[in-house]
């Protein structure tokens, strides 16, 4: 295995210090949450997420972080993220920025199914397993670049058709709904809108409106709004992530249908939990943001240590109602 301190050991020391302080500078300009260990020798494995600002994704770093801390002798860890869900150039330089050094493993949840496939190409390319989570690469690409990378993580489809039948039993048949969607070059995005519109289809249930909020809980408000104001008579939304959720049920209730707009997310966060359990959300999934890293930790050091072959793993996601909570 590589590790830090041999794969720089060619580097003139003057050029290694001055490297290390400019890769530091440009962390702290562009705002990502980095973490250094020391490695001692042991595999280095860097988790690279998303927005930081969304609960889903904080959930996410600590859980890996709890992981590292009770097996801190199999491996070190860099966690990483960038500052908006759509930032794609700034995750592509983290990928960059890791290749440069010289871990062993990237874990990464991609902001874009598709953008960050020639990156984590040449990641591989330079001996570093690659494990892909929470939003899927897109196939068709990784075909064309060559790149072999599994995928670790749930079936958002079946967790958003499981959510989306929760709404459909309320429901009577042609009642309006609007779904909101997540960046829609996103694998995970297109996969939860398809869940939603399984549900839906067979509820009999007419979709006036899909319109992305960018897994934004502002923009979710702001998209939100409109919708209501275009379709006075609509009976629910679909949010494909609980950010969006949050910013959805606030359109609601500015708009005073909290007893007519039904409302379902995606992710559990704890936000939501106190509004399902008072019944402004209806339901959510939960895919388990506290251990999809770790599953994907855990699928590299398996590769690492030549015990497992690159492989997908379906993870496991549960739907959450009142009743569960």
């Amino acid at each position: 295995m590589k590790s830090i301190s041999r794969h720089f050991s060619s580097f003139p020391p003057l050029l290694f210090c001055l490297g290390t302080v400019l890769l530091l500078s440009a962390c702290d300009e562009s705002g990502e949450k980095t973490s250094d260990a020391d490695t001692d020798g042991k595999p280095v494995v860097a988790l690279v997420m998303k927005s930081l600002a969304n609960e889903f994704f904080k959930t996410m770093e600590d859980g890996a972080r709890a992981h590292q801390a009770e097996n801190g002798e199999s491996y070190s860890l860099i966690a990483n993220g960038i500052k908006n869900e759509t930032d794609l150039a700034q995750q592509v330089a983290l990928v960059e920025q890791m290749v440069s050094r010289g871990v062993d493993a990237i874990v990464i949840a991609p902001a874009d199914s598709k953008a960050l496939v020639p990156a984590l190409k040449k990641a591989q390319d330079a001996g570093i397993v690659v494990i892909n989570i929470d939003n899927k690469l897109d196939r068709a690409v990784l075909a064309e670049t060559g790149a072999i990378i599994p995928f670790v993580g749930p079936d958002n489809r079946e967790g958003a058709k499981a959510v989306g039948e929760v709404l459909a039993a309320t429901l009577e048949a042609g009642a309006k709904v609007a779904i909101l969607e997540g960046v829609p070059t996103a694998f995970n995005a297109q996969q939860r809108r398809a869940g939603f519109e399984d549900a839906m289809k067979a509820a009999e249930a007419e979709i006036v409106s899909v319109q992305s909020a960018q897994w934004e809980m502002e923009k979710a408000n702001t998209v939100s709004s409109g919708i209501l104001t275009s379709h006075p008579d609509l009976a629910a939304i679909l949010a494909s992530n609980d950010s969006m959720a949050l910013g959805a049920a606030a359109a609601v209730k500015a708009s005073g249908k909290q007893d007519q707009v039904k409302i379902v997310g995606f992710d559990n966060i704890s936000a939501v939990q106190a509004m399902i359990k008072d019944g402004r959300i209806l339901a959510t999934a939960d895919q388990h943001g506290g251990k999809l890293a770790v599953f994907g930790i855990e699928a590299a050091l398996k590769i690492l240590s030549g015990e497992g072959q690159p492989e997908d793993k379906t993870t496991p996601v549960d739907l959450v109602t009142k009743e569960s909570l």
